[in-house]
């Protein structure tokens, strides 16, 4: 530095404020860095609308073991986008303050569904029919149709009923699809209880409407669908990783439902 200046190392580091050191110290980035890294942008441009915190608990799933600090470091460093928050949710109350609420408190105790719209590529409307588990958060069924109506509410959850057995209370919101005699009357006909609302009641029905948010930010705005059958294995697919690999906040970033790999050297032998 003397060389450089005519000013001594010394006097030059008091004058900054700065420790001697920080002139000597090369820095040194972890060897593992280049490779998360790697990672990290190639899972953003999958993710689009995934965080760092996200990011975060993909990798954690996947092998890495690394915090959100570090993740989000490297994140800001190759410039890449944090989605914008979405904006909070009031609770829905009654008259005198109360709030209504049914909350889930084990697997199959509450099930969701509702209705989304969206269109194909030529303009023709298809709807989806969501139902989920709102204790694990699992996505237990999406029906993709031209058309959907009461009777399919039926044959998708006699679907299930069969596969998981009926849950104690089935929630909907208050459109003309919901209400229909026939699927309050065979919903408690096989044992489990509607959770429906009369009208000009006010009701939270936050799960599937988050559920909703997620599928139409991850997958509706972002995908052209050419045709209806098209439709279906693109959303069957998200589904599928929503469940398995897509971290939940709620979750401690883990998946609903997450594929259990048995080593080869735990598998049954059969003889």
């Amino acid at each position: 530095m003397r060389q450089a200046t005519g000013v001594s190392e010394r006097r030059a580091c008091r004058t900054l404020g700065q420790h001697r050191s920080t002139q000597r110290r090369v820095p040194r980035s972890r060897p593992d860095e280049d490779l998360l890294t790697e990672d990290i942008i190639a899972l953003a441009k999958e993710h689009g609308r995934y965080g760092y915190r996200m990011i975060t608990g993909l990798l954690n799933n996947a092998g890495w073991h690394v915090n959100p600090k570090r993740v989000e470091r490297i994140w800001r460093r190759e410039g890449l986008k944090v989605p914008a928050k979405q904006p909070k949710k009031g609770r829905l109350r009654l008259n005198d303050g109360s709030c209504v609420r049914l909350r889930p408190e084990r697997p199959n105790h509450v099930w969701s569904y509702d209705f989304v719209q969206d269109r194909t590529h030529d303009g023709r409307v298809f709807r989806t029919l969501n139902i989920i588990d709102e204790f694990t958060k699992e996505a237990l069924m999406i029906r993709v149709d031209r058309k959907l109506k009461s009777v399919d509410v039926v044959d998708a959850l006699t679907d299930l009923f069969i596969l998981r057995g009926p849950p104690a209370y089935v929630r909907s919101d208050n459109g003309p699809e919901f209400i229909a005699q026939k699927v309050r009357s065979w919903i408690s006909a096989v044992g489990a209880k509607t959770a429906f609302i009369e009208p000009g009641s006010p009701w939270e029905n936050g799960y599937v409407e988050s559920f909703n948010a997620r599928f139409r930010d991850e997958l509706l705005d972002r995908e052209i669908f050419f045709s209806l059958r098209e439709a279906q294995i693109l959303i069957e697919r998200w589904r599928v990783h929503y469940n398995t690999v897509r971290p939940h906040s709620a979750l401690g970033y883990r998946p609903p439902a997450p594929e259990v790999i048995v080593p080869v050297d735990q598998r049954p032998v059969m003889h």
